[in-house]
């Protein structure tokens, strides 16, 4: 009989972790508000001003590249590839977490950083991923850390491709930067009409 009642008692606690984790990286309810969005996510927040204040991208550029991204789904994945529609071939890519960051580039963000525990599902650490990179952007390729377009472009195509233009045959790539760069304004806008920038 104990060993029943341990059984489900351990089934009830692995139950209730598993849907306090799924809780913490659903998207907040309106992604669309960057000031209900804070009032409903202040830990968002504290992460993407931590990570101006060493990287230097703004706030509203963080959040439109962040949102462009994964929606601010915490454990967001690339989907899966299929074979003749029903035989699963792995995902599209090593894409993981907020910042969709893929494995290489998460590998020399945290040797670079020395940030050996990082994990991209958590908010703080892909936040500083994003101005992290950012930063490598306006080093290796002169973007400015305001030019969310820009800024997205490269985050997207990696800085070589960047640098070759690559984007430039995605129309369909240009459209999101443009997405990118408004929504970057209209955050910028709410924050400031809100009185949190």
């Amino acid at each position: 009989m104990s060993r029943l009642i341990l059984s489900l008692l351990l089934v009830a606690t692995l139950a209730a972790c598993g849907s306090r984790d799924r809780g913490n990286f659903s998207a907040p309810r309106n992604l669309d508000n960057a000031c209900l969005m804070e009032r409903e996510r202040p830990q968002y927040f504290a992460a993407m001003r931590a990570s101006e204040r060493r990287w230097g991208t703004p706030l509203p550029v963080q959040m439109a590249i962040i949102h462009a991204e994964s929606r601010f789904i915490g454990d967001a994945r690339t989907p899966v590839r299929y074979t003749l529609g029903v035989i699963p071939m792995g995902r599209q890519s090593s894409a993981l977490g907020y910042s969709q960051a893929l494995d290489g580039t998460w590998a020399e963000y945290v040797q670079e950083t020395g940030n050996r525990r990082a994990s991209r599902t958590n908010i703080r650490e892909a936040a500083d991923f994003v101005g992290w990179y950012n930063s490598k952007t306006r080093e290796r390729n002169g973007v400015a850390l305001t030019d969310a377009r820009n800024l997205y472009l490269a985050y997207h195509e990696g800085h070589a491709g960047f640098r070759r233009g690559s984007y430039n045959a995605k129309p369909w790539l240009l459209g999101v930067a443009d997405r990118v760069a408004a929504r970057a304004a209209m955050y910028d806008r709410q924050l400031r009409e809100c009185g949190r920038r």
